[in-house]
């Protein structure tokens, strides 16, 4: 790594140039950092007709690490399976990064207790995080259309699955609980046998299994008795978003894709809401915590990364409350409070 990071910063669409501007806030006041601001998504579509281009790619392969806002919106949207959508740009991103595990860490905020749809005594003490493979399964496999009826391909390897449950092990302070749907799905069959397989190399973990939809209740139902969630691709992509409303908001969630070595990609959880862009109302405190999440993983710099889920701790329990969290600060407002408590 240089004496002076380089971050690729790709803000992407809708409310995700709102938000990467804030970043780049945080990002000044933190240190010293080299950022190359680049486009992905649909504001790539439109200027070069696809939704990443081999340039882009290669200067995040060559960065420290990348920040990514979001991709998508409506203007993109298209039943034809031909026409560029702004998500193969963040698909690109993982497949050629080699980025195969993304974290998502679920801690609500103290302050943010009464903000969750659940009850306060229902959610405290939560403190989970979801390894999600990211890499495999129904969102790489072969798909199409033939002869009136259309279809999606869910493989997974043996390989694919031991990378991805020896990251979950590694993580896990007392439990790893695997998702799966082994009643129906052969892949997940495999899934179940691979990742006992590999547990018995984790002494230090004990394993549960549980079925996807036993464990899309059991989310709500005692969300802080969960350590590590390990799950496939689209069971992932569903769960931690059901998780993200324990916090109180999908704004507040944050996330790491990171691979075997080369930098990583660090990005908020939520989509692009493009019926708020422009509007000021976009939380910014998801790309906060994405930051905090690329300097601890991708920077090693673990005291910078503390000190920013700090100041957001304190800016929520001093009232910061943006419109996702019932209130009427602006990203402006929001970002301020932040950077006034670091």
């Amino acid at each position: 790594m240089t004496a002076r990071p380089r971050i690729v910063a790709l803000p992407g669409d809708g409310i995700g140039p709102e938000i990467a501007g804030a970043a780049r806030e945080l990002l000044d006041r933190i240190g010293d950092f080299e950022v190359d601001e680049r486009l992905v998504g649909g504001a790539s579509i439109d200027a070069h007709g696809t939704a990443l281009t081999p340039e882009v790619l290669e200067a995040c392969r060559a960065a420290d690490a990348v920040l990514l806002g979001a991709v998508g919106g409506p203007k993109w949207d298209a039943t034809d399976p031909g026409a560029p959508r702004p998500e193969q740009g963040l698909l690109g991103l993982r497949k050629g990064m080699e980025l195969f595990a993304n974290l998502r860490p679920v801690r609500p905020s103290p302050a943010l207790l009464d903000a969750s749809p659940l009850r306060p005594e229902r959610i405290e003490g939560t403190d989970l995080l979801v390894v999600r493979e990211l890499t495999g399964g129904i969102y790489f496999g072969d798909r199409g259309r033939r002869d009136g009826a259309a279809f999606d391909t869910c493989v997974y390897s043996t390989a694919e699955i031991e990378r991805i449950a020896d990251v979950a092990f590694r993580f896990a302070r007392s439990k790893v609980t695997s998702v799966d749907k082994a009643n129906i799905l052969e892949t997940s069959r495999l899934w179940r046998e691979v990742v006992t397989r590999v547990s018995t190399a984790h002494r230090g973990a004990a394993l549960e299994h549980l079925l996807v939809d036993n464990a899309a209740m059991q989310l709500v139902s005692r969300p802080s008795d969960f350590d590590v969630i390990l799950t496939e691709n689209m069971f992932g992509d569903i769960l931690s978003d059901e998780a993200a409303m324990l916090t109180g908001s999908i704004g507040m969630l944050p996330s790491a894709s990171v691979g075997a070595g080369g930098p990583g990609l660090f990005e908020p959880v939520h989509g692009s809401a493009p019926d708020i862009a422009g509007t000021g109302k976009a939380n910014p405190l998801a790309m906060f915590g994405s930051v905090a999440m690329m300097l601890r993983y991708g920077l090693g710099r673990e005291p910078d990364a503390a000190r920013i889920e700090s100041a957001i701790d304190r800016a929520l329990q001093g009232g910061l409350r943006t419109p996702d969290l019932g209130g009427s600060a602006t990203t402006e407002d929001a970002a301020g409070a932040v950077l006034e408590h670091l």
